[in-house]
């Protein structure tokens, strides 16, 4: 049945602004929205708020973003007051915390848990929204924003045999609430990515035997994560508005600056001695290494040389270290992982790495996983198969704008909008991080409140003007789309086969979706379209 045409007995509620999704970018929205007088509900899937960090609480689970940079900037009490624990926080703290602002601003009571929207379809006449929701509630809208992240719509195992299969097996980004415990299983895990290279030490530290299914070998640098002493938390407060100007001018979003020069201009002890300094730092600074990691071959095969002796120096079996040195694909194209004792988990008796290039995956079976001509007999496989990223949450909501055009339609050839921001053709309509935008190439708590600033001061104009209408124009969507392949096309990481690009999953166009002008040039751009009237989009009253 046509959502536009469905009998409308259930409950109807008109607000000024809906919401889709509570985890960081939902969360901020609420309160942003709601101090500007607005009437606002969001809608959560989930029995509880926190978005991706809901979902993913996987074993190891752990941001990648230092806490300190981690976190919303917008409450100086707030900053002051919650004390993070470690230097990079974990699922469960980050959960705490999120839980901690809902009560603290008491959000709650517009948020609906338990809930999924369904479809948000444009009426052309009353220039509102109509959001359906499982709960067969319809509640008119005059904006809608989608705030479903970029990293939450799961790849769900397509494996042969999967129903044959004895054991229980799991996906990491739908662990199951109180986790899993594997004492004394044969467990096997598929994908190497960031959900895998976290779980995997802490699973074969329970296990006793743990299979590792490997189709292509990941860049993981190891984290260096501590206990936070007093004086570091004191620190890290003191001097967070400076952190958080720097993150806002910088290429990533972080509060460390890339090496400005080019590592093709650098002496090999030079270039060498920069890669150790970023590999001690720990985690993600990695990528500001040089000026030129990205878009110079040379300086990119340079940081994969630097990798490949790292790895071979803590494999112990040569054999296995050369299955886990990424190759065919530069440094970067895929997103890089921060991990704990990763390679060198795979130095323990109990854990054996299937490199599924040479030994492809036949099917599941009813006592384990048939790759090549050997079946691994296992009690419990957990799936680290990643998602279907970017446009996946959206794809999954019957989205209808101008004319009834189906938002699925729009992007057959690939996702196309303004900044990342907002789409032609869908009125009123924003996205949070969407594809176009730095997104999930930058610290995305820095992102999500730039997006939600943007947005807030955008609807805050209209009041201001009485425009009752905002929407992209097609010659400026066409622009920026433009833009943004123009600048990917410049540098080296498109070449990967990833999901930045898409090709993780079957059908979907070939499209490198993320920004890559860097966050505060990105930053720039959007504070110029609003400084010139919304210049790209048409306002009408």
């Amino acid at each position: 049945m046509d959502i536009a045409s469905s009998p409308t007995s259930s409950t109807s509620t008109d607000v000024d602004v809906a919401v889709v999704g509570a985890g960081f970018a939902g969360l901020y929205l609420l309160h942003r929205l709601r101090g500007q007088g607005l009437s606002v509900r969001v809608f959560e899937a989930g029995s509880g708020v926190g978005g991706t960090w809901f979902w993913n609480r996987y074993p190891g689970a752990r941001c990648d973003i230092e806490s300190v940079d981690y976190q919303y900037s917008f409450d100086d009490d707030l900053i002051r007051d919650w004390q993070w624990s470690e230097r990079y926080p974990r699922q469960e703290e980050l959960l705490a915390y999120l839980n901690h602002v809902a009560d603290r601003f008491e959000l709650r009571r517009d948020i609906s848990l338990n809930t999924r929207v369904t479809a948000s379809i444009f009426d052309d006449v009353a220039q509102t929204w109509t959001v359906t929701t499982d709960q067969n509630e319809r509640i008119s809208a005059r904006f809608v924003i989608l705030a479903t992240g970029c990293l939450t719509a799961a790849r769900t195992p397509d494996f042969d045999g999967l129903d044959d299969f004895a054991g229980q097996w799991y996906h990491t980004a739908r662990w199951p609430d109180g986790g899993v415990d594997f004492t004394g299983k044969r467990v096997g895990i598929i994908g190497t990515g960031s959900s895998g290279i976290q779980s995997i030490p802490v699973i074969a530290d329970q296990a006793e035997a743990l299979t590792v299914f490997q189709r292509t070998a990941n860049y993981s640098v190891p984290a260096g994560n501590h206990v936070l002493s007093d004086s570091e938390r004191k620190d890290g407060a003191d001097g967070f508005d400076a952190r958080r100007r720097m993150q806002k001018e910088s290429f990533l979003g972080m509060s460390v600056p890339m090496v400005e020069a080019a590592a093709a201009d650098m002496p090999s002890e030079e270039r060498d001695a920069i890669l150790e300094e970023r590999w001690q730092m720990g985690g993600l600074p990695m990528y500001g290494a040089f000026a030129d990691v990205l878009t110079d071959e040379s300086s990119n095969n340079a940081a994969k040389e630097f990798f490949a002796k790292k790895i071979r120096a803590k494999v112990d079996d040569p054999d296995v270290a050369e299955r886990l040195i990424p190759k065919g694909y530069p440094f970067g194209g895929k997103r890089i992982c921060v991990d704990t004792n990763y390679f060198e988990t795979f130095n323990r008796d109990n854990v054996t790495l299937v490199d599924v290039n040479e030994s492809p995956i036949e099917r599941i079976t009813a006592n384990g996983i048939k790759a090549g001509d050997t079946e691994y007999e296992l009690d419990a496989i957990v799936f680290a198969t990643g998602f279907d990223a970017f446009t996946g949450a959206l794809s999954a909501i019957d989205i209808r704008g101008r004319n009834g055009q189906a938002l699925t339609e729009k992007w057959q050839d690939g996702p196309r909008n303004l900044l990342g921001l907002a789409m032609s053709g869908f009125p009123n309509m924003f996205l949070i991080t969407g594809p176009g935008s730095p997104s999930v190439f930058s610290n995305m708590v820095v992102s999500i409140e730039q997006h939600s600033d943007w947005i807030a001061d955008a609807i805050a104009h209209m009041q201001d003007t009485d425009a009752r209408i905002i929407e992209a124009t097609d010659t400026a969507e066409d622009e920026w789309v433009a833009h943004v392949n123009e600048v990917a096309d410049s540098t080296l990481l498109p070449q990967a086969n990833s999901w930045y690009n898409g090709a993780n999953v079957p059908g979907k166009p070939r499209i490198f979706m993320a920004y890559l002008g860097g966050v505060g040039d990105y930053r720039l751009h959007c504070d110029e379209v609003a400084r010139a009237g919304y210049k790209g989009f048409a306002l009408t009253r």
